[in-house]
Protein backbone atom coordinates (compact mmCIF):
# COMPACT_ATOMS: atom_id res chain seq x y z
CA UNK A 1 0.00 0.00 0.00
CA UNK A 2 1.29 3.45 -0.89
CA UNK A 3 2.14 5.54 2.18
CA UNK A 4 0.80 8.67 0.51
CA UNK A 5 -2.74 7.32 0.15
CA UNK A 6 -5.37 8.72 2.51
CA UNK A 7 -8.33 6.84 4.04
CA UNK A 8 -11.62 6.88 2.18
CA UNK A 9 -13.61 10.11 2.48
CA UNK A 10 -10.56 11.95 3.85
CA UNK A 11 -8.85 14.53 1.62
CA UNK A 12 -6.13 17.16 1.59
CA UNK A 13 -7.02 20.77 0.85
CA UNK A 14 -4.70 22.13 -1.83
CA UNK A 15 -3.38 25.73 -1.93
CA UNK A 16 -6.09 27.59 -3.85
CA UNK A 17 -8.95 26.03 -1.89
CA UNK A 18 -7.09 26.18 1.43
CA UNK A 19 -6.50 29.92 0.97
CA UNK A 20 -10.18 30.47 0.14
CA UNK A 21 -11.34 28.40 3.13
CA UNK A 22 -9.11 30.36 5.50
CA UNK A 23 -10.14 33.74 4.07
CA UNK A 24 -13.82 32.87 4.41
CA UNK A 25 -13.33 31.44 7.90
CA UNK A 26 -11.76 34.70 9.06
CA UNK A 27 -14.48 36.77 7.40
CA UNK A 28 -17.22 34.69 9.06
CA UNK A 29 -15.63 35.07 12.49
CA UNK A 30 -15.41 38.83 11.90
CA UNK A 31 -19.12 38.82 11.00
CA UNK A 32 -19.98 36.93 14.17
CA UNK A 33 -17.77 39.29 16.20
CA UNK A 34 -19.60 42.46 15.12
CA UNK A 35 -22.87 40.77 16.09
CA UNK A 36 -21.55 40.19 19.62
CA UNK A 37 -20.63 36.49 19.36
CA UNK A 38 -17.52 35.53 21.32
CA UNK A 39 -15.13 32.96 19.85
CA UNK A 40 -14.41 29.74 21.75
CA UNK A 41 -12.07 26.92 20.73
CA UNK A 42 -12.79 23.60 22.51
CA UNK A 43 -10.29 20.71 22.34
CA UNK A 44 -10.39 18.22 19.49
CA UNK A 45 -10.47 15.31 21.95
CA UNK A 46 -12.08 14.83 25.37
CA UNK A 47 -13.83 12.24 27.52
CA UNK A 48 -16.65 10.53 25.70
CA UNK A 49 -19.31 11.35 28.32
CA UNK A 50 -19.24 15.05 27.48
CA UNK A 51 -18.97 14.60 23.71
CA UNK A 52 -21.88 12.23 23.07
CA UNK A 53 -25.37 13.60 23.67
CA UNK A 54 -27.49 11.03 21.77
CA UNK A 55 -27.29 7.70 19.98
CA UNK A 56 -26.78 9.20 16.54
CA UNK A 57 -23.78 11.24 17.71
CA UNK A 58 -22.40 8.16 19.47
CA UNK A 59 -22.32 6.26 16.16
CA UNK A 60 -20.52 9.14 14.44
CA UNK A 61 -17.78 9.47 17.07
CA UNK A 62 -14.32 7.86 16.84
CA UNK A 63 -13.37 6.41 20.24
CA UNK A 64 -10.04 5.55 21.85
CA UNK A 65 -8.59 4.87 25.29
CA UNK A 66 -6.71 7.56 27.18
CA UNK A 67 -3.38 6.03 28.24
CA UNK A 68 -3.10 8.45 31.19
CA UNK A 69 -6.47 7.84 32.85
CA UNK A 70 -7.65 4.60 31.23
CA UNK A 71 -10.96 6.28 30.40
CA UNK A 72 -12.61 6.30 26.99
CA UNK A 73 -12.10 9.43 24.93
CA UNK A 74 -13.50 10.56 21.60
CA UNK A 75 -12.56 12.70 18.64
CA UNK A 76 -15.32 15.27 18.49
CA UNK A 77 -17.97 14.77 15.82
CA UNK A 78 -19.87 17.93 16.79
CA UNK A 79 -18.66 21.08 18.54
CA UNK A 80 -22.08 22.19 19.81
CA UNK A 81 -22.08 19.91 22.93
CA UNK A 82 -18.63 21.24 23.84
CA UNK A 83 -19.90 24.82 23.59
CA UNK A 84 -22.86 23.89 25.84
CA UNK A 85 -20.35 22.54 28.38
CA UNK A 86 -18.37 25.80 28.22
CA UNK A 87 -21.51 27.86 28.76
CA UNK A 88 -22.69 25.66 31.62
CA UNK A 89 -19.51 25.39 33.67
CA UNK A 90 -16.66 27.59 32.47
CA UNK A 91 -18.48 30.84 31.74
CA UNK A 92 -21.34 30.15 34.17
CA UNK A 93 -23.19 33.36 33.36
CA UNK A 94 -26.84 33.97 34.15
CA UNK A 95 -27.75 36.26 31.26
CA UNK A 96 -27.72 35.86 27.50
CA UNK A 97 -24.46 34.47 26.09
CA UNK A 98 -23.52 34.50 22.41
CA UNK A 99 -20.73 32.14 21.34
CA UNK A 100 -19.24 31.08 18.01
CA UNK A 101 -16.65 28.57 16.82
CA UNK A 102 -14.78 27.25 13.79
CA UNK A 103 -12.91 23.96 14.05
CA UNK A 104 -12.41 20.49 12.64
CA UNK A 105 -14.73 17.59 13.46
CA UNK A 106 -14.28 13.95 12.42
CA UNK A 107 -17.03 11.41 11.64
CA UNK A 108 -16.78 7.64 11.54
CA UNK A 109 -18.82 7.59 8.32
CA UNK A 110 -19.50 10.22 5.64
CA UNK A 111 -22.87 11.90 5.66
CA UNK A 112 -23.30 11.42 1.90
CA UNK A 113 -21.64 9.78 -1.09
CA UNK A 114 -19.71 12.98 -1.85
CA UNK A 115 -19.21 14.01 1.76
CA UNK A 116 -16.04 14.03 3.84
CA UNK A 117 -15.42 12.39 7.20
CA UNK A 118 -13.44 15.48 8.24
CA UNK A 119 -15.36 18.74 8.27
CA UNK A 120 -14.60 22.32 9.21
CA UNK A 121 -17.60 23.07 11.38
CA UNK A 122 -18.54 26.73 11.74
CA UNK A 123 -21.39 27.75 14.01
CA UNK A 124 -22.98 30.21 16.40
CA UNK A 125 -25.09 29.73 19.52
CA UNK A 126 -27.28 31.84 21.82
CA UNK A 127 -27.74 30.68 25.41
CA UNK A 128 -30.10 32.02 28.05
CA UNK A 129 -33.11 33.23 26.04
CA UNK A 130 -36.07 30.91 25.49
CA UNK A 131 -38.10 33.24 23.28
CA UNK A 132 -38.52 33.15 19.53
CA UNK A 133 -36.46 36.37 19.32
CA UNK A 134 -33.26 34.35 19.78
CA UNK A 135 -34.31 31.88 17.07
CA UNK A 136 -35.02 34.76 14.69
CA UNK A 137 -31.63 36.32 15.44
CA UNK A 138 -29.73 33.09 14.88
CA UNK A 139 -31.52 32.42 11.57
CA UNK A 140 -30.84 35.99 10.46
CA UNK A 141 -27.15 35.55 11.27
CA UNK A 142 -27.05 32.28 9.30
CA UNK A 143 -28.57 33.94 6.25
CA UNK A 144 -26.08 36.83 6.54
CA UNK A 145 -23.23 34.30 6.76
CA UNK A 146 -24.40 32.38 3.70
CA UNK A 147 -24.80 35.61 1.75
CA UNK A 148 -21.27 36.62 2.71
CA UNK A 149 -20.04 33.29 1.36
CA UNK A 150 -21.70 34.03 -1.97
CA UNK A 151 -24.79 31.86 -1.43
CA UNK A 152 -27.52 34.36 -2.17
CA UNK A 153 -30.48 32.15 -3.15
CA UNK A 154 -31.43 30.17 -0.05
CA UNK A 155 -34.47 28.08 0.77
CA UNK A 156 -35.02 27.59 4.48
CA UNK A 157 -37.02 24.54 5.56
CA UNK A 158 -38.52 25.13 9.00
CA UNK A 159 -40.22 22.72 11.37
CA UNK A 160 -40.86 22.23 15.08
CA UNK A 161 -40.18 18.91 16.85
CA UNK A 162 -42.45 20.01 19.70
CA UNK A 163 -45.46 19.26 17.51
CA UNK A 164 -44.48 15.61 17.01
CA UNK A 165 -43.55 15.25 20.68
CA UNK A 166 -46.90 16.69 21.79
CA UNK A 167 -48.84 14.37 19.51
CA UNK A 168 -47.09 11.13 20.55
CA UNK A 169 -47.58 12.11 24.21
CA UNK A 170 -51.24 12.98 23.58
CA UNK A 171 -51.94 9.59 21.93
CA UNK A 172 -49.68 7.59 24.24
CA UNK A 173 -47.33 6.34 21.50
CA UNK A 174 -44.09 5.13 23.07
CA UNK A 175 -41.07 2.88 22.60
CA UNK A 176 -40.35 1.12 19.32
CA UNK A 177 -43.64 2.19 17.78
CA UNK A 178 -42.76 5.85 18.37
CA UNK A 179 -39.27 5.38 16.89
CA UNK A 180 -40.67 3.63 13.79
CA UNK A 181 -43.24 6.37 13.28
CA UNK A 182 -40.56 9.05 13.74
CA UNK A 183 -38.25 7.40 11.18
CA UNK A 184 -41.05 6.94 8.65
CA UNK A 185 -42.25 10.55 8.89
CA UNK A 186 -38.75 12.04 8.86
CA UNK A 187 -37.73 9.86 5.91
CA UNK A 188 -40.92 10.73 3.99
CA UNK A 189 -41.47 6.97 3.69
CA UNK A 190 -45.14 6.80 2.69
CA UNK A 191 -45.37 2.98 2.70
CA UNK A 192 -43.90 2.54 6.19
CA UNK A 193 -45.97 5.47 7.45
CA UNK A 194 -49.16 3.75 6.26
CA UNK A 195 -48.12 0.50 7.96
CA UNK A 196 -47.47 2.27 11.27
CA UNK A 197 -50.68 4.30 11.10
CA UNK A 198 -52.65 1.10 10.54
CA UNK A 199 -51.55 -0.02 14.02
CA UNK A 200 -52.80 3.17 15.73
CA UNK A 201 -56.24 4.26 16.86
CA UNK A 202 -58.39 5.91 14.19
CA UNK A 203 -57.99 9.35 15.77
CA UNK A 204 -54.19 9.00 15.99
CA UNK A 205 -53.91 7.66 12.44
CA UNK A 206 -55.95 10.56 11.06
CA UNK A 207 -53.88 13.07 13.02
CA UNK A 208 -50.47 11.75 11.95
CA UNK A 209 -51.73 11.30 8.39
CA UNK A 210 -52.63 14.98 8.40
CA UNK A 211 -49.25 15.87 9.92
CA UNK A 212 -47.45 14.15 7.05
CA UNK A 213 -49.28 16.43 4.59
CA UNK A 214 -48.38 19.66 6.35
CA UNK A 215 -45.59 21.08 4.24
CA UNK A 216 -45.47 24.07 1.92
CA UNK A 217 -45.93 27.83 2.24
CA UNK A 218 -47.44 30.02 4.93
CA UNK A 219 -50.86 28.42 4.43
CA UNK A 220 -49.49 25.32 6.23
CA UNK A 221 -49.81 27.07 9.60
CA UNK A 222 -53.53 27.74 9.08
CA UNK A 223 -54.14 24.17 7.93
CA UNK A 224 -52.26 22.85 10.95
CA UNK A 225 -54.49 24.81 13.33
CA UNK A 226 -57.52 23.17 11.70
CA UNK A 227 -56.22 19.60 11.32
CA UNK A 228 -54.22 19.09 14.53
CA UNK A 229 -55.58 18.80 18.10
CA UNK A 230 -56.04 22.06 19.98
CA UNK A 231 -53.20 21.49 22.44
CA UNK A 232 -51.38 24.40 24.13
CA UNK A 233 -47.94 23.10 23.10
CA UNK A 234 -48.97 22.80 19.45
CA UNK A 235 -50.55 26.25 19.43
CA UNK A 236 -47.35 27.74 20.87
CA UNK A 237 -45.22 25.89 18.30
CA UNK A 238 -47.35 27.18 15.42
CA UNK A 239 -47.15 30.73 16.78
CA UNK A 240 -43.36 30.41 16.91
CA UNK A 241 -43.22 29.11 13.33
CA UNK A 242 -45.34 32.01 12.12
CA UNK A 243 -43.03 34.52 13.84
CA UNK A 244 -39.95 32.83 12.36
CA UNK A 245 -41.59 32.90 8.94
CA UNK A 246 -41.90 36.68 9.11
CA UNK A 247 -38.24 37.01 10.14
CA UNK A 248 -37.05 34.73 7.31
CA UNK A 249 -39.06 36.53 4.65
CA UNK A 250 -37.72 39.89 5.87
CA UNK A 251 -34.23 38.54 5.12
CA UNK A 252 -35.20 37.68 1.56
CA UNK A 253 -34.93 33.89 1.87
CA UNK A 254 -37.48 31.47 0.44
CA UNK A 255 -39.47 29.83 3.22
CA UNK A 256 -40.78 26.27 3.29
CA UNK A 257 -42.68 24.91 6.29
CA UNK A 258 -42.32 21.18 6.93
CA UNK A 259 -43.97 19.94 10.11
CA UNK A 260 -42.38 16.50 9.76
CA UNK A 261 -38.86 17.94 9.54
CA UNK A 262 -37.78 15.89 12.56
CA UNK A 263 -34.07 15.41 11.97
CA UNK A 264 -32.28 15.42 15.32
CA UNK A 265 -35.52 15.18 17.32
CA UNK A 266 -33.64 13.34 20.08
CA UNK A 267 -31.32 16.35 20.32
CA UNK A 268 -33.50 19.32 19.44
CA UNK A 269 -36.32 20.51 21.66
CA UNK A 270 -38.27 22.94 19.48
CA UNK A 271 -37.71 24.86 16.27
CA UNK A 272 -35.53 23.11 13.65
CA UNK A 273 -34.37 24.41 10.28
CA UNK A 274 -32.25 23.46 7.30
CA UNK A 275 -30.88 25.66 4.51
CA UNK A 276 -30.76 24.55 0.87
CA UNK A 277 -29.31 26.27 -2.19
CA UNK A 278 -28.93 25.54 -5.93
CA UNK A 279 -25.75 23.59 -6.69
CA UNK A 280 -25.68 21.61 -3.44
CA UNK A 281 -27.52 18.25 -3.39
CA UNK A 282 -27.98 18.25 0.40
CA UNK A 283 -28.67 20.86 3.06
CA UNK A 284 -25.81 23.34 3.44
CA UNK A 285 -26.59 24.32 7.05
CA UNK A 286 -28.73 23.04 9.90
CA UNK A 287 -29.81 24.31 13.26
CA UNK A 288 -32.53 24.76 15.80
CA UNK A 289 -33.34 24.92 19.47
CA UNK A 290 -31.82 22.45 21.95
CA UNK A 291 -32.75 23.59 25.44
CA UNK A 292 -32.02 20.21 27.03
CA UNK A 293 -28.36 19.79 26.02
CA UNK A 294 -26.95 21.61 29.05
CA UNK A 295 -28.77 19.25 31.42
CA UNK A 296 -26.12 16.56 30.92
CA UNK A 297 -23.64 19.09 32.33
CA UNK A 298 -25.89 19.84 35.30
CA UNK A 299 -27.13 23.23 34.07
CA UNK A 300 -29.86 23.26 31.45
CA UNK A 301 -30.11 26.56 29.61
CA UNK A 302 -32.29 27.73 26.72
CA UNK A 303 -30.14 27.37 23.61
CA UNK A 304 -30.46 27.87 19.87
CA UNK A 305 -27.89 27.86 17.08
CA UNK A 306 -26.71 26.68 13.70
CA UNK A 307 -23.67 25.10 12.10
CA UNK A 308 -22.36 24.16 8.67
CA UNK A 309 -19.35 22.54 7.06
CA UNK A 310 -17.30 25.36 5.54
CA UNK A 311 -15.23 22.93 3.47
CA UNK A 312 -18.34 21.52 1.82
CA UNK A 313 -19.68 25.00 1.11
CA UNK A 314 -16.40 26.15 -0.40
CA UNK A 315 -16.37 23.03 -2.57
CA UNK A 316 -19.51 24.28 -4.28
CA UNK A 317 -18.07 27.71 -5.06
CA UNK A 318 -15.77 28.76 -7.88
CA UNK A 319 -12.15 28.96 -6.79
CA UNK A 320 -10.47 32.33 -7.43
CA UNK A 321 -7.36 32.64 -9.55
CA UNK A 322 -4.16 32.32 -7.54
CA UNK A 323 -2.78 35.76 -6.59
CA UNK A 324 0.15 36.87 -8.71
CA UNK A 325 3.36 37.75 -6.96
CA UNK A 326 6.53 39.79 -7.31
CA UNK A 327 9.71 37.79 -7.91
CA UNK A 328 12.66 39.18 -5.95
CA UNK A 329 16.30 38.18 -6.54
CA UNK A 330 18.23 36.48 -3.79
CA UNK A 331 20.60 38.99 -2.20
CA UNK A 332 22.63 37.91 0.79
CA UNK A 333 23.02 40.78 3.30
CA UNK A 334 21.59 43.32 0.82
CA UNK A 335 19.97 45.82 3.18
CA UNK A 336 18.39 47.92 0.43
CA UNK A 337 16.86 44.86 -1.22
CA UNK A 338 15.51 43.61 2.11
CA UNK A 339 13.95 47.04 2.76
CA UNK A 340 12.31 47.10 -0.68
CA UNK A 341 10.84 43.62 -0.12
CA UNK A 342 9.58 44.59 3.33
CA UNK A 343 7.86 47.72 1.95
CA UNK A 344 6.07 45.73 -0.74
CA UNK A 345 4.87 43.14 1.76
CA UNK A 346 3.60 45.88 4.07
CA UNK A 347 1.54 47.15 1.13
CA UNK A 348 -0.04 43.70 0.83
CA UNK A 349 2.00 42.43 -2.10
CA UNK A 350 3.16 38.83 -2.22
CA UNK A 351 6.93 38.83 -2.73
CA UNK A 352 8.74 35.55 -3.37
CA UNK A 353 12.51 35.40 -3.12
CA UNK A 354 14.11 33.44 -5.99
CA UNK A 355 16.41 31.09 -4.12
CA UNK A 356 19.72 30.28 -5.85
CA UNK A 357 19.72 27.51 -8.43
CA UNK A 358 15.97 27.45 -9.13
CA UNK A 359 15.54 29.91 -11.97
CA UNK A 360 13.95 27.29 -14.21
CA UNK A 361 11.08 26.88 -11.70
CA UNK A 362 10.15 30.55 -11.51
CA UNK A 363 7.09 29.99 -13.70
CA UNK A 364 5.55 27.75 -11.03
CA UNK A 365 5.60 30.63 -8.54
CA UNK A 366 2.88 32.54 -10.46
CA UNK A 367 4.87 35.76 -10.59
CA UNK A 368 3.92 38.45 -13.11
CA UNK A 369 6.40 41.09 -11.93
CA UNK A 370 9.98 41.21 -10.79
CA UNK A 371 12.03 43.41 -8.50
CA UNK A 372 15.03 44.91 -10.32
CA UNK A 373 17.65 47.51 -9.45
CA UNK A 374 17.69 50.55 -11.75
CA UNK A 375 19.99 53.50 -11.15
CA UNK A 376 20.63 52.35 -7.61
CA UNK A 377 16.90 51.96 -6.77
CA UNK A 378 14.89 48.75 -6.43
CA UNK A 379 11.73 49.01 -8.57
CA UNK A 380 8.99 46.62 -9.73
CA UNK A 381 8.72 45.82 -13.44
CA UNK A 382 6.55 43.42 -15.46
CA UNK A 383 8.21 40.02 -15.70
Amino acid sequence: MHTWLLPEYIADILPAEARLVEERRRALLDLFHVHGYQLVSPPLIEFIESLVTDGELDLRTFKLTDQLSGRQMGLRADIAPQVARIDAHLLNRNGVVRLCYAGSVVHTLPGSLLGSREQLQVGAEIYGHAGVEADAEIIGLLLDALRQLGVSKVQLDVGHVGIFRSLVAHFGIVGEQQQTLYAALQGKDAATTRDVLAQLSLAAAQCFGALASLHGGAEVIGRARTLLPDLPQIAAALDALLAIGRAVQAKGAELYFDLVELRGANYHSGLVFAAYAPGWPNSIARGGRYDDVGSRFGRARPATGFSFDLRELIGGLSLPDAPQAVLAPYGEQDVELDSAIARLRQQGEMVIVDLPGHGSGAGELNCDRTLVKVDGQWIVRPL
